[in-house]
Parts: C-alpha cells; sequence; structure tokens
C-alpha cells in the first residue's frame, strides 16, 4: 500500500482545512486508517483512526468535536476534517495504514509522507 497525504496549508485560528490520504493497492478496505501528526520539538501522536468500515472513529482528546475522520474504499481514500483550528494543531500530518485499528502507532505498517498543516495566531 502506498499512501499520497495532500491538503496541508496555512490558515489562521478558528479556521478548517481537509486533509485527504489517496492509497494505492487492492487491499485498502482490509486496512484500518489513521491521521497522526508530529510537531516541531515533540514526538508523533496519535490523531484519529478508522476502522475497515469506517464504522468505529476514534479521535484523541485534543481534537475531540473539532476533526473528523471519514474513509471512501470505493475511491481508496481516508479524509480529516479539520475544524476550528489552534495554533497547537500545528505539525505534519501522516496518514496510515495497517490491519489493527487503534490509536498506536505499531498497528500501522504503512505510512504516508505527510502534509504541513500551519495554524497561525
Amino acid at each position: 500500500v502506498q499512501l499520497q497525504a495532500s491538503g496541508g496549508g496555512l490558515v489562521q485560528a478558528g479556521g478548517s482545512l481537509r486533509l485527504s490520504c489517496a492509497a494505492s493497492g487492492r487491499t485498502f478496505s482490509s486496512r484500518a486508517m489513521g491521521w497522526f501528526r508530529q510537531a516541531p520539538g515533540k514526538e508523533r501522536e496519535f490523531v484519529a483512526a478508522t476502522s475497515r468500515s469506517g464504522s468505529s472513529p476514534n479521535y484523541a482528546d485534543s481534537v475531540k468535536g473539532r476533526f473528523t475522520i471519514s474513509r471512501d474504499n470505493a475511491k481508496n481514500t481516508v479524509s480529516l476534517q479539520m475544524n476550528s483550528l489552534k495554533p497547537e494543531d500545528t505539525a505534519v500530518y501522516y496518514c496510515a495504514a495497517g490491519p489493527l485499528y487503534g490509536s498506536s502507532q505499531s498497528r500501522y505498517d504503512y505510512w504516508g509522507q505527510g502534509t504541513q498543516v500551519t495554524v497561525s495566531s
């Protein structure tokens, strides 16, 4: 599985961005998908995950109620709608695919290249 993330950019606090991750390969629908982020000087952290069917989204407490993860298995894509963005959301965002659903990075074995999100105050 190859993953290509896009949609990052510069936005003011309170604004919105939509990240997309396009996956190649026939096994997309059999894999859980997740979004992680890494801010400068910090470790990469979990943001959101969705199960194979998309029926069980899971979110980090810091983004709950503001971010929404969704997937389209027919188009091999997973998206992250980010609303009410805050400066502390500034990070490189990575999409990931794996056999196991959850918030641990060890559950994912394929990673995209990352897309930069910068939120100005």
